[in-house]
């Protein structure tokens, strides 16, 4: 606020007499009467108003273990991840229009695109998407392009995230496409569909069987699962969240997503891509390349009217894969995997119903009553699960989670 310049008796007289009042005092005459009386109470000094707020912090119950998932996961981050993603050269960044003064954040850029593409076993990534819904709703409208409107409806899967399905409801009204959704097993023939989208795993947990239909494959894939699981190499269209590369769940978000294709895609794909290539001294060079937002080209022409992409996000999930490297994601994903299955497996044996044999973190419990079965856990300090309907919680483990955790989770039940 240093720059910030007070307003002038001369410019408050203006301003007043702008809105028909002689004083400062006539302007607050107009707030009603009973909006006058807030109750406050006296004012507190700096140190009083900490241990004040301190004080009610402290009511907060905060160590819960959770087996919480659905699209946010508790996974490890280490401390170099905030500390370099926070430095202000990367924070205080706004968008790199101008490459000869933002290389490093358009090589950050590439290096993650280079890295998702990898993951994904695609040939391209772009920058990132705002998240995982928008990515799945851009994937459909992009298919969409990729028939040329010769088709007019899109095949998706029933058991999507329940949240990037109205996302995708959404996005197909306003461009009166229509969507007609499937169980498990994929019809026959698929050619009638411009596209066909599945999840995987899926929101409940299975991992489906990937097969190539008659028509665009759009696979919207957990990063995690991928350290260990096969990538979606069948797919046209790979997209997803990249929470779980090292972004707190923060409430819920901001988080950002991800979108992965075959190059012969390229030029359909939404949002930014940067390149890397040569200057004119053959040294190495990076800039924002084939450009389809409606801000560089002709709108008519254009992929999308996403303008943006979540840089500080992407950096943070480039800065943890590069930590970790691949030795350490496979390993962060065996743990998971194997703490899921292992509480599966005792929970078979304590006699509770679980519906999942071919899983990677997340499974179904069955039980009589949601509402009953998670407010027990809680009462004991774990967030069992996410409710599904009156008789079925989704549980997930992570890294996160301990052996100590596992057995009392089954203890509680």
């Amino acid at each position: 606020m240093k720059n910030f310049i007070s307003h002038t008796d001369d410019i408050r007289k203006k301003m007043l007499e702008e809105i028909s009042c002689s004083s400062i005092e006539d302007l607050f005459k107009q707030v009603p009467v009973k909006l006058k009386d807030f109750n406050i109470a006296n004012p507190l000094s700096e140190l009083e108003t900490q241990r004040e707020i301190k004080a009610i912090a402290r009511k907060n119950k905060t160590e819960y273990s959770t087996f919480m998932g659905g699209g946010v996961y508790d996974k490890f981050i280490p401390a170099a991840v905030n500390y370099v993603a926070q430095r202000f050269e990367f924070l205080t960044a706004y968008t790199p229009y101008q490459p000869e003064i933002s290389q490093g954040t358009l090589q950050v850029i590439y290096e993650y695109q280079t890295m998702i593409a990898r993951l994904t076993g695609m040939d391209i990534a772009n920058a990132s998407m705002y998240d995982a819904a928008s990515a799945c709703a851009e994937a459909v409208l992009m298919a969409h392009r990729i028939c040329k409107g010769k088709k007019n409806k899109a095949l998706v899967s029933n058991r999507l995230n329940p949240e990037y399905k109205e996302v995708i409801k959404t996005y197909c009204w306003a461009q009166d496409i229509e969507i007609e959704w499937f169980e498990n097993e994929l019809p026959d023939d698929t050619a009638d569909y411009f596209c066909v989208l599945i999840q995987y795993p899926d929101y409940y947990g299975e991992i489906p069987v990937l097969s190539k239909p008659d028509t665009t494959y759009i696979v919207c894939a957990n990063l995690s699962a991928l350290s260990i699981l096969k990538p979606p190499v069948e797919a046209d269209i790979v997209v997803g969240d990249i929470q779980p590369l090292g972004i707190a769940m923060n409430f819920g978000g901001p988080h950002a997503g991800y979108m992965a294709c075959k190059e012969a895609y390229m030029r359909q794909m939404p949002g930014r891509l940067v390149g890397r290539t040569l200057d004119a001294d053959s040294r190495q060079a990076f800039t924002l390349t084939i450009q389809t937002r409606e801000q560089h080209i002709k709108r008519e022409k254009a992929t999308s009217n996403i303008c943006s992409n979540q840089s500080l996000i992407a950096l943070a999930a480039t800065l943890y894969l590069s930590l970790l490297g691949e030795k350490g994601f496979r390993e962060t994903g065996a743990i998971s995997a194997n703490l899921a299955h292992a509480l599966s497996r005792m929970l078979k044996g304590k006699g509770v119903k679980t519906l999942n044999e071919n899983f990677f973190d997340e499974f179904v419990v069955e039980i009589d009553d949601s509402d009953k079965y998670l407010a027990n856990l809680k009462e004991q300090g774990i967030l069992g699960g996410i409710k599904i309907d009156k008789r079925h919680v989704l549980v997930c483990t992570t890294e996160m989670n301990t052996e100590e955790e596992i057995i009392n989770y089954v203890e509680a039940v």
